[in-house]
């Protein structure tokens, strides 16, 4: 068996510390070697909710990895064109030979979890990783778990409350994100004029 790989996706609009430490609590408590953050693309899910260009949410989240010898970050869901379905995700990343052989973990929200058995192809996901729900000390989780013979399992990790709406909201009002994400990306969303138009 290879490295032990973690996958976290998100539309990461913008990837800001909460993001970070989710990413870093999985990867110490699951013993990881490193963990990928995955941009989606056309995130099925999400709808038009995603306006900020996939380039951009990609740089974003190559910055804010770039110091950090177990994070990455990943193109594969933005390459691909159409709908960004975890299991095209994970056959792709079977075939780039650096994973080929990896133990493959996709780290989402506990409660993400409840719906696994309606995402397409459930069984061949549970074939290909081992889904981890991540939840906060002292949360009572309001979902049942679907049984998945050991490749369904929760981590505890502690919470960062910071959301990317409350950046997108505070940059619309023209006010600081200090604090909330990297310099890096501060610096890049600046440059770039992100987020500036509206509040959404």
């Amino acid at each position: 068996m290879g490295d032990r790989v973690g996958i976290l996706g998100g539309t990461f609009d913008p990837v800001h510390y909460g993001h970070l430490a989710a990413a870093r609590g999985a990867a110490q408590v699951l013993k990881l070697d490193r963990l990928l953050l995955v941009p989606a693309g056309d995130p099925w899910q999400k709808g038009e909710a995603v306006k900020t260009p996939a380039e951009d949410r990609y740089a974003m989240t190559l910055l804010a990895t770039a110091a950090d010898d177990t994070l990455d970050s990943s193109r594969l869901e933005i390459d691909r064109e159409g709908p960004s379905y975890t299991v095209d995700t994970l056959r792709a990343l079977a075939e780039i030979p650096e994973y080929a052989d990896a133990e493959l973990f996709f780290v989402t929200g506990a409660d993400a979890l409840a719906g696994l058995p309606t995402w397409r192809e459930y069984s061949e996901l549970l074939d290909r990783a081992t889904f981890v729900g991540v939840t906060r000390p002292g949360h009572e989780l309001d979902v049942e778990l679907p049984q998945g013979g050991g490749r369904i399992k929760l981590v505890t990790i502690p919470e960062v409350d910071i959301s990317s709406t409350l950046i997108r909201r505070r940059l619309a009002d023209g006010q600081q994100i200090d604090g909330l994400t990297t310099p890096e990306v501060i610096s890049y969303i600046r440059k770039r004029g992100l987020y500036s138009g509206s509040a959404r």
